[in-house]
């Protein structure tokens, strides 16, 4: 599972590594981070240790020249490509008062190129290695996007409906309408696959809201050249409609 830093929560994490479920998020810098408790001794009295000495936080490691960091490549940096990284990483123990102990791998991220503040990302399975950990968390963006553009273009979630099995039965149909969508928009000529640029920022690819207007422009140029059922012998006159006023109705559509 991989969530956003709403999700780091201790009796959350606790709650599904006691079920077997492996969980990546992102991780305060200033989490109280411990060694695991020491083995007890025979013949000790009282309650068993819960966790170690405390360690420094993320945040001071930042600062340390003593952290050991290592350079990877992660593919598919949130729709920019390839993108080479700086990363620390080790287990511990996150715990605070009340609260069950969890124990994680901490990957701790930082950008040689000072493009993005450092961040910290834990995984509840301690064998994972820090690539791993990172990439996972990375393809979630894409997720989200899909999510963002089936609300803002297809109206996933807006669905004004009172029965959760009519809600069951739409959303999926709107999700398959994006795929769908999504491969129409590929199978076009590349001369009707054009990014419609903004004011305020060059667009390198189409987005959806460009396959959704290329796809729309094609569906009308299909029907305005239909025939009537009745009349075979006769063919529709074809409507041209304007270039200007077919990329302003398609695209507001």
């Amino acid at each position: 599972l991989v969530a956003d830093s709403g999700f780091a929560a201790l009796a959350f994490l606790a709650a599904l590594s006691r079920r077997g479920v492996t969980i990546v998020t992102r991780l305060r810098l200033d989490a109280a981070l411990y060694d695991p408790a020491p083995p007890r001794r025979p013949g000790t009295i009282g309650r068993p240790r819960i966790k170690g000495a405390r360690r420094p936080t993320l945040a001071q490691g930042l600062v340390e020249e003593g952290t050991p960091w290592h350079r990877l490549t992660v593919p598919g940096w949130y729709g920019t490509g390839e993108r080479t990284v700086e990363v620390a990483s080790d287990t511990a123990v996150w715990w605070h008062a009340g609260l069950p102990v969890v124990p994680i791998r901490w990957v701790l991220i930082r950008d040689p190129e000072e493009r993005f503040s450092p961040q910290a990302l834990l995984c509840t399975d301690l064998a994972r290695d820090p690539e791993q950990i990172l990439t996972w968390f990375v393809r979630r963006w894409s997720v989200e996007v899909t999510f963002q553009e089936t609300r803002a273009h297809l109206g996933v979630e807006t669905q004004r409906q009172w029965s959760d099995k009519a809600i069951a039965r739409t959303t999926p149909c709107l999700l398959a309408l994006f795929s769908i969508v999504t491969l129409l928009a590929a199978r076009l000529p590349a001369r009707d696959r054009k990014a419609a640029q903004a004011a305020w920022y060059p667009k390198a690819q189409p987005t959806f809201s460009d396959a959704l207007a290329s796809v729309r422009r094609a569906l009308w140029r299909e029907q305005a050249l239909a025939t009537f059922r009745r009349k075979r012998h006769r063919t529709k006159p074809r409507f041209t409609l304007p270039p200007p006023w077919a990329y302003a109705l398609c695209t507001a559509a």
